[in-house]
């Protein structure tokens, strides 16, 4: 088991450091991060969290690697509780840790008795999205995986040990499956690979579905129900967790329906681009079940803290439930500080004022901290917009008023979004009434959408702020037009042409939008229009 060593570093960051003549206050600019702080991580006298590494490893760049070393810590200078689990047999016979040698386990408020560490487990994934592959990879380290998925270019791909999808480390560890070990096969044959899985993962998708306000689960019952037919004739049947986001109330829903009494929850807290970087250094695992299945529930705990390099990870244990209430509130109040610095930027601009000194001057107060603050065109992606959405449908009966607020907030900020945007086009602005001689200039209009991504890095684009935005501006009569390398140069998104040619694009906008600024924007810097302040997500 490998561990972050303070020595390597202390040595790493100030060898880094100084090669690049940057002082203590000048890194703390550049990472966010305390200079006091960075002056103690030099001096081996504090272990940083997962971001503020993650940070020190963009700006010093230097590889994660190079600051982990092997062993339990105790010669190394490594983070405080961090363990190392010892050889284990085989996933059906297993061995017993206590709760002190696995760290900080939890039932609500009390440790938990043991926790079941396996050595090689037969596991399925049925879906290889972000949360499926990054699962799969993660767990191959020390298990047998098999990934599932409909699509069989996917599969293709990651039988040829290529990554589907943009993750730097996703992609990192399967070019490197040989020296890591990875036992990670794909396939469309469903029912083969949960015939004899000892445990099964679901990371199917569940959009939400506007006319019921509920997620579509449709797809997690169909994986469900062949599942149920796979293993019809087993005598021990496989445990089951489904990782995709579900209602309040889903997992005892659907046992109830399908007579499924072998199903727990666990919820994901991985950001898209990054997913198997946030298994390997958790912030916590949370897993749903309930009596009749904890040791199920602590073995597949256990699966993932093995296959992680953090080693001092928080386990929580909680009802089902519990558990998808959870992941709807993380991802609402996500949301909810998406939308507090992008209505505080909405302020900032039509009064304005210059939005970066005040979004400091806030996060400066360490209750609030400096950190995901960064304005945009509104939250998006695949999981704030849904989840937000479903929490609010699941107050429909509990009073509230906050929920709502957050949802409409977003829809707010992207039509001032757009309205900014036909503004700085020379069109129309918000209140203005009715010209003739605008008409003409409105029809002319062409605005650039530079990239349909949220995020810098990725190459998902599902439900992105931008989109909305782009809708709102074609509705109010301007040409779009759109350069985003991952459709076909000359095809249509929603009805506006995609050019990638970078420098045909540029030269026939009027106005380019871009929700994340990239540099190969400087040359027409004065024509893209951004809420990027701080040039990161």
């Amino acid at each position: 088991m490998t561990t972050l060593s303070l020595s390597l570093l202390a040595k790493t960051v100030t060898a880094k450091r100084k090669k690049l003549k940057l002082s203590q206050t000048v890194l703390s600019q550049k990472t966010g991060i305390n200079r006091s702080l960075i002056s103690r991580i030099e001096s081996k006298n504090y272990s940083p969290s997962v971001d503020q590494l993650l940070a020190l490893s963009d700006v010093l760049g230097f590889e994660l690697q190079e600051v982990f070393a092997r062993g339990t810590g105790t010669n190394t200078g490594s983070c405080a509780n961090a363990g190392s689990y010892p050889n284990a047999v085989s996933c059906p016979g297993v061995e017993t840790l206590n709760s002190e040698t696995m760290g900080s386990e939890i039932t609500g408020s009390e440790p938990t008795g043991s926790a079941h560490i396996p050595s090689a487990c037969n596991i399925a994934v049925a879906g290889t999205g972000y949360v499926g592959l990054s699962l799969a990879v993660l767990l191959s380290q020390h298990n047998t995986v098999t990934a599932v998925d409909i699509i069989p270019e996917k599969v293709e791909k990651i039988n040829s040990w290529q990554s589907p999808i943009q993750d730097e480390y996703i992609e990192k560890y399967m070019s490197e499956h040989e020296e890591r070990g990875l036992r990670l096969t794909a396939t469309i044959n469903a029912e083969e690979a949960y015939k004899n899985a000892d445990f099964i993962i679901i990371a199917a998708p569940t959009n939400y579905d506007p006319k019921t306000n509920f997620f579509d689960c449709s797809a997690v019952e169909a994986v469900l129900e062949l599942v149920k037919k796979a293993t019809a004739k087993s005598k021990n049947k496989p445990a089951i967790v489904i990782k995709s986001t579900i209602p309040v109330g889903y997992t005892v829903h659907v046992r109830e329906k399908l007579a499924m009494d072998n199903i727990i929850f666990s919820p994901e807290f991985l950001r898209e681009s990054k997913a198997l970087y946030d298994n390997l250094f958790p912030s916590r695992i949370i897993v749903g079940t309930d009596g009749k299945n904890r040791k199920a529930a602590e073995t597949f705990a256990a699966l993932l803290k093995q296959g992680a390099l953090k080693t001092d990870i928080p386990v929580l244990f909680m009802n089902t439930t519990e558990a998808e209430a959870t992941k709807l509130f993380v991802n609402t109040y996500l949301a909810l500080r998406v939308s507090y610095f992008n209505e505080l930027d909405t302020y900032a601009e039509v009064k304005g004022l210059n939005t970066a000194p005040i979004i400091k001057g806030v996060c400066l107060d360490p209750r609030v901290g400096d950190y995901y603050n960064n304005p945009s065109f509104g939250y998006g992606g695949y999981c704030l917009p849904k989840d937000t959405k479903q929490l609010l449908a699941n107050y429909r009966d509990v009073p509230e008023n906050l929920i709502q607020a957050i949802v409409e907030s977003n829809r707010t900020r992207k039509d001032f979004i757009a309205d900014r945007v036909m503004e700085i086009a020379g069109t129309y602005t918000a209140s203005a009434a009715y010209d003739s001689s605008q008409e003409k200039k409105q029809k002319e209009t062409v605005v650039g959408v530079y990239r349909l991504t949220m995020k810098s890095n990725s190459d998902n684009f599902r439900q992105s702020s931008i989109q909305g935005v782009m809708k709102r501006v074609k509705a109010k009569g301007a040409t779009v037009v759109i350069y985003e390398p991952t459709l076909e140069d000359g095809s249509t998104f929603f009805g506006s042409l995609v050019v990638n040619n970078l420098k045909k694009f540029k030269k026939m906008c009027g106005c380019i939008i871009a929700n994340r600024y990239d540099t190969v924007l400087d040359d027409v810097q004065e024509k893209v229009y951004t809420r990027d302040l701080f040039r990161r997500d």
